[in-house]
């Protein structure tokens, strides 16, 4: 995750024609019930049946009020958990003497993610560099595998460690209010990725919020999508299903964009997850129902990996797919010309950094912000190379560099 969540740098490639999504073999797919369950209880809290024409949509508010987090207060920039304006990670800057102070002090710090991928790699990379300029020990780095309790049991594990600093992306804001309740007590500097946690406001229990520009995101995926299609055609969404900010925003201002700019572009059917590996099946009841779509959202790019294999699977080869995050199979199908098309990305790299910085800010006496914005990139075959070592910091995989001849 991720996602999502600036200065987007969008690729021109658009497609000359538009083909539907229809199987070319002749193989039929099963819908499972688990998943045909779920594509129907999405359309049918959006009011629309999937066959809904664009100007229905258009003129209606119903995808718009489908997926968690629709009511957040749009704009050109999201607002934090508690109605915070974001400031740019580049105003986000220490001096030498700075640097030379906090090294002084024999700091220690942690680091408990909610997952493990790409971008914690590279949010974890930036914020040891940061951490190496100032003297500062990590003590531990964690992957919660997206478990709530195991995140818990992380925190209590880190303490007996006793860091100064926690740099962390909380699993769930529920729960996340007493399972860091011991950092907070201990007087930690926690400084969050992407999204806080219930009744915790920074500057009391943490020091800040560093993440994407969320909107900037929904709505560079929006334009990447609509070039892949021909600013033409019918698009599923697989949305995740969860409270959390950071995805609800990047994908909540997806369908903003799509039915306020796109009237060209029928959005048929909405499903949402909670589990990133069942959206094979999500994918495959939305594909049952609706067998000419033209391109598919996914909130992120390990759960659009089953949505791809679906495709495959099914001979939907011109069905185009747009995501978040870089990194992994989906890169190299992309290299391929297969079904992925674009992707949109913040900067885990400078994340990292920043949280470092603004942890060590906040020791030093310094006032920091209280949300802080990453830049974003967009991604399409055409530039990988260069979106890779802007948001990761790092070329891609071999397998990509050999495909794309690098």
């Amino acid at each position: 995750m991720k996602r999502l969540f600036g200065v987007c740098l969008t690729a021109a490639l658009v497609m000359a024609s538009v083909a539907g999504c229809g199987s070319d073999s002749a193989t039929e797919t099963t819908e499972p019930a688990a998943a045909t369950e779920s594509a129907e209880a999405a359309n049918e809290a959006a009011g629309e049946e999937s066959t809904a024409t664009a100007e229905e949509t258009a003129g209606s508010s119903e995808w718009l009020s489908v997926i968690p987090g629709y009511e957040n207060e749009t704009g050109e920039f999201a607002k934090g958990p508690n109605g915070e304006t974001g400031t740019s990670a580049d105003d986000i800057t220490l001096t030498q003497e700075q640097y030379d102070e906090i090294k002084g002090q024999n700091l220690k710090a942690a680091m408990l993610w909610a997952g493990a991928s790409e971008w914690y790699n590279a949010m974890t990379d930036g914020a040891k560099a940061e951490f190496e300029k100032m003297g500062i020990e990590v003590v531990a780095i964690s992957d919660a595998q997206f478990d709530p309790s195991k995140q818990a049991t992380d925190i209590e594990t880190s303490m007996a460690l006793q860091p100064d600093i926690i740099l962390t992306l909380p699993v769930d804001p529920v729960s996340g209010t007493r399972a860091f309740q011991p950092a907070v007590d201990a007087g930690c500097k926690i400084v969050f990725a992407d999204n806080g946690v219930d009744d915790y406001k920074a500057g009391d229990q943490y020091v800040s919020i560093v993440t994407g520009d969320q909107y900037g995101m929904g709505r560079a995926a929006a334009k990447l999508m609509a070039e892949s299609i021909g600013n033409k055609g019918k698009i599923g969404i697989i949305y995740y299903d969860v409270d959390f900010l950071v995805t609800n925003n990047r994908d909540n201002e997806f369908v903003r964009t799509i039915v306020n700019d796109y009237p060209d572009i029928e959005i048929v059917a909405m499903s949402g997850f909670s589990a990133e590996n069942a959206t094979g099946e999500v994918a495959a009841a939305m594909l049952t129902q609706n067998p000419d779509l033209n391109g598919i959202y996914v909130s992120w790019d390990v759960a659009a990996e089953p949505v791809v294999s679906e495709l495959k699977a099914g001979g939907y080869k011109d069905c185009k797919v747009v995501t978040m995050d870089l990194g992994g199979n989906n890169d190299l199908d992309m290299a391929q010309g297969g079904n992925v098309y674009g992707k949109v990305a913040d900067m885990p790299f400078q994340i990292g950094e920043t949280m470092a910085k603004i942890a060590a800010l906040d020791i030093l006496g310094e006032e920091a912000p209280a949300y802080v914005l990453s830049g974003t990139v967009s991604m399409t075959k055409d530039n990988m190379v260069e979106a890779w070592n802007q948001s990761l910091n790092k070329d891609p995989d071999a397998s990509v560099m050999e495909m794309i001849g690098k």
